[in-house]
Formats: C-alpha cells, structure tokens, sequence
C-alpha cells in the first residue's frame, strides 16, 4: 500500500518516510518476536506431551491383572487425556506424529482392557455354571441323613465353592443364596436331629441311674432261680435304655457293672455257671460300645480258635499215651496226660457253651 500511494511533498518525504520506517521496524520486531515465542513454547509444549506418551506407553505396558488396578490405571488415562488437551501445538513438523504416538499409546491400552474384561466375562460365565453345579450338588444332599458323610460331602463342595472365582454382578447375590440355602437347610435339620439326640441321651442317663439304684437296693429272695431271672430282667431292661451322654458313659457303665456282678457273685451256684453269667455280663457291656456287634463276632472267632487249638492238643495228647505204655513210669505220665485230656475236654465244653451263649446275642440283637 505504501508502494501503492502516491508521492508526499518533497519536504516532507524524508520524514514521512523516516516515521513509517520507525513503525514498520516496531511492528516487524514485535512479529519476529511472538514467533520466536510461540515456537519456544511449542517446543515446551512438544516437551511435555512427549511426557505425557511417556506415562500413556508406561501404563498401557503395565502388567495389570485385577479389576481394581485395571480401574484405576483407566482413571489415569483419562486424567492424561485431560492435561493433553491444554497443551498447545507442538512445532508443526512434530505435531501430528507426537498426537499419533499418544493416541497409539491410549488406543492399546484400552483394547487391552477391553480384552481383559471380555476374558473375565467369560470366566464370570463359566464361574456361575461352575456354581450353578455346585448348588444342583449341595440341593442333592439338602434332605440327607447320613449325617456324618454328607457333612464331609457338603464341607468339600463349600471348599470347592470358595475356590471358583466371581460370577457377572447381577447373578451374584441370588446364586450365592440359592448355594446357602440348601447348605443350611441339611445343617439345621442336623442340629435339630442332634439335639433331639442329645435330650434323649439325657432321658437315657436319667432312666439308667434309676435303673442302677433299683439294682443297688435289690434284696435277693431266699430262690436262686427268682433272683437269676431278676437280675437277668435288669440286665435286659439296661440293655433297651440306650445310649448316654458320651462324658457319662464310662461312669454310669462302672457303677452298674459293679452293681450287677456284686448281686450275680452272691448267687448261691458254682463257679462253672458264675463264670457263665460273668461272661454273659461282658457280652452285655461289649453291646453298649461302639461297634460292639463287630467285637462280639470278634470274641466268638477267638473262642473258636481257642476250641480248635484244644482239640489239636487233645489229639496228640492221646496220640502220645500209647508212646507212654512202655516206657518207665508209664502209668504216672500217663495218669498226668490223661488229666490234661480231661481238663482240656472241660474247657472245650465250656468254649462251647460260650460259643452258644454269643449266637443267641447275635440273633436276639
């Protein structure tokens, strides 16, 4: 436009130009100026977005494997995200490839965490099948009554349980509650069955104290055979009570085993049928203990060993007697053989009887 305009006075062109010379000096200052300011602050500016890449890359690299670290690693992202967008331009040759890194950077860490959610998704689904398993198990077993093994059952399906990870929120809660309710529908039926137990023992304590006071006083008749079926009446009455509490067991059990046997060693008979009624009575005590059935049948394979062991010795006892004719002495060894005979054959017969007694048990029980 100066260019454009036409001539000024001569004697005035030299100042008019001068001034214009000035101002054009000033204006063309003050532009180099800004530039130079504005590409120091690009410069910044692409300084601190290279930072900004920096951090993105690192947290986009990071080994993340829980929600909560996966939450909170997505928070820091967008607080970058953030502070990138008050940042001016960096220098214009930088620019775009500085953007294109921070957005690489952003993009892989949320296809990442998109990858990272799809996969709990998943194992969230199979984690509710899992459980849905479980609940089909533990409702199987809800109505049981073999307490004992379906307690083990029930404790290893809830350590399985535990052991399954997370399933999708919204099923949570009511697969959670489905799983507790047949866990604690058998679990109450148990107490209920156990303390029903537990107060029966208590009646069957306090039936067998009054059952051994009755023996305790018991006065014998003048009839041995009256006083043998009463005492024997006792001992059946005993027997139908029942069990007792566990931590009174041993104690009641004593105190009327030493009740029944003193009445029983009163009993005016020999010692044969005494050791009878004696063994009757450890018959009866072996009944109260656990697997007291298995001990009996127990017993009874013993004595038959035992009867078998005495016919062998029987045998070649006799076998040895016509060894003894001739020989010096011959009449007190064989007097002393024939006397182990006798005693043996006695303790076979009363093996044998023992034997008896435990087969009428076994088939009266």
């Amino acid at each position: 436009e100066w260019r454009d305009t036409g001539p000024v006075p001569h004697e005035m062109r030299e100042e008019i130009w001068n001034r214009f010379k000035e101002i054009t000096s000033k204006i063309n200052k003050r532009h180099h100026e800004y530039y130079e300011s504005l590409k120091s602050q690009q410069v910044k500016n692409l300084e601190q977005k290279t930072a900004l890449c920096e951090k993105a890359e690192e947290i986009a690299a990071s080994g993340i494997s829980t929600m909560k670290e996966w939450e909170k690693r997505y928070r820091e992202i967008l607080e970058l995200q953030q502070v990138w967008k008050t940042i001016g331009f960096a220098p214009r040759k930088e620019n775009q490839k500085i953007y294109q890194r921070f957005r690489a950077a952003c993009d892989d860490f949320f296809r990442r965490r998109r990858e990272f959610f799809q996969k709990m998704k998943e194992e969230q689904h199979n984690n509710l099948q899992l459980k849905t398993e479980l609940c089909l198990q533990a409702e199987a077993l809800k109505d049981s009554t073999e307490w004992k093994k379906t307690t083990e059952d029930l404790i290893n399906i809830q350590k399985r349980w535990k052991e399954i990870g997370p399933v999708p929120r919204r099923y949570s809660d009511a697969i959670w509650k489905r799983f507790r309710a047949a866990c604690d529908e058998f679990f109450n039926r148990k107490a209920a069955y156990y303390a029903g137990i537990d107060s029966q023992y208590e009646e069957n304590l306090k039936k067998k104290l009054e059952l051994i006071e009755e023996i305790e006083k018991y006065q014998p008749v003048e009839s041995v055979e009256e006083n043998f079926r009463n005492l024997k009446e006792f001992q059946r009455r005993w027997t139908e009570i029942g069990f007792v509490p566990l931590k009174d067991k041993e104690q009641v059990q004593q105190r009327y085993k030493e009740a029944i046997t003193r009445h029983f060693e009163g009993l005016k008979m020999d010692d044969e049928r005494k050791n009878l009624l004696r063994f009757r009575n450890r018959l009866d005590a072996l009944q109260q203990k656990p697997r007291g059935n298995q001990k009996i049948k127990a017993e009874r394979e013993r004595l038959i060993g035992k009867l078998k062991q005495l016919e062998n010795e029987i045998s070649l006892w006799e076998n040895n007697i016509g060894f003894f004719i001739k020989s010096k002495n011959a009449e007190s060894m064989i007097s002393e053989v024939q006397k182990k005979i006798d005693d043996a054959k006695a303790r076979i017969t009363e093996l044998e009887e023992k034997i008896r007694i435990i087969d009428m048990h076994i088939s009266e029980s």
